[in-house]
């Protein structure tokens, strides 16, 4: 649930694809409040990379973060992006979100190349240039997603010490807390709907009555979970728009807001926005596959990003909300 769409802006509801573009200058975003002063950015990409920036193209797509492609006088090509006021440690937390995911070697991840929190802020991965997503199904191909499907089923098949994070940092712009828990209910209901209940109170995104149902639901928890699984390795915010299949036909994750969690969060994140295909779906349950039930329980897990649209987007959002918690309340 972080910065949605900076090497591509992917899917809304319904999956429809939207390649992201380059704009032209870097003027065009100069007033944002998210965007630091470019010349101390710069100097700092160059710190970072011990190279000298030749072009920095602003890319389009984030609702929170600021992104470049740039391109450095050694011939190498990077990613940066970076905020004026990210929440603390947000950028070295990602780094090491990035860096966790990519242990157990099963997926392909961006590269981190050098990260700092002091300002101006900023983390710079390696460059991964998308390739054509358009093939046989729904646009997808089915070599890719039955890859993808593999690599995410080997990575969450990699126990996590906690639900949570070791280091107890938030992750993601609503700066949600990840206090490790023992179980999945406790860490859904303690660090995601409760906190999200709130926020949502104080930007007056949700009804009162919504929110009480939303609560209402945080204490059902334990009657709802599924079967006891260990926490698995979860990228956190795998929406497509954060998975960057190459000009090879690879399969790359990057942005995100990983921690330990329930495995099928990633797939019920997945599923909301569209962007990968029944290939995709069915390869990873040939590996791992989920327990009984499983799919009374996707919108259960979708509470917590649908919330998280509501407050920063409202429209339909709302709406999606009061779905979801139809099946539970």
């Amino acid at each position: 649930m972080g910065d949605h769409g900076l090497y591509l802006t992917a899917a809304g509801v319904g999956g429809a694809l939207v390649v992201a573009s380059y704009i032209a200058t870097l003027d065009a975003i100069m007033s944002s409040t998210k965007t630091t002063e470019p010349d101390q950015l710069i100097r700092q990409i160059q710190k970072i990379c011990q190279a000298t920036v030749i072009v920095m193209s602003p890319l389009s797509g984030g609702d929170f973060a600021t992104a470049y492609r740039v391109e450095l006088d050694d011939g190498r090509i990077v990613f940066a992006k970076t905020h004026r006021d990210p929440p603390p440690g947000f950028f070295t937390t990602e780094a090491n979100g990035l860096r966790w995911l990519a242990e157990p070697a099963v997926v392909n991840v961006a590269r981190v190349l050098g990260v700092t929190d002091n300002a101006p802020a900023c983390l710079v991965v390696e460059w991964i240039e998308p390739g054509d997503r358009v093939s046989s199904q729904n646009g997808l191909s089915t070599s890719s997603e039955v890859s993808f499907g593999l690599s995410l089923a080997q990575l969450h098949q990699v126990d996590a010490p906690s639900f949570g994070r070791q280091d107890c940092r938030t992750t993601g712009s609503q700066a949600l807390p990840n206090d490790p828990c023992s179980t999945w209910p406790e860490f859904y209901a303690d660090r995601r709907l409760r906190p999200l209940a709130e926020r949502a109170a104080q930007a007056n995104a949700l009804p009162h009555a919504t929110i009480d149902r939303l609560l209402r639901v945080a204490d059902r928890l334990p009657d709802l979970a599924s079967v006891d699984e260990p926490p698995a390795r979860l990228h956190g915010d795998l929406w497509a728009g954060n998975r960057v299949i190459d000009r090879q036909g690879a399969n790359w994750i990057i942005d995100p807001a990983a921690h330990g969690g329930h495995r099928e969060f990633d797939l019920a994140m997945m599923r909301l926005f569209g962007g990968f295909s029944d290939d995709c779906f069915l390869a990873y349950n040939n590996v791992y596959p989920l327990s009984d039930g499983w799919q009374e329980r996707v919108r259960l897990h979708q509470l917590a990003p649908l919330v998280v649209h509501a407050i920063k987007f409202g429209g339909g959002y709302v709406a999606g909300v009061e779905d979801a918690l139809s099946a539970y309340i």
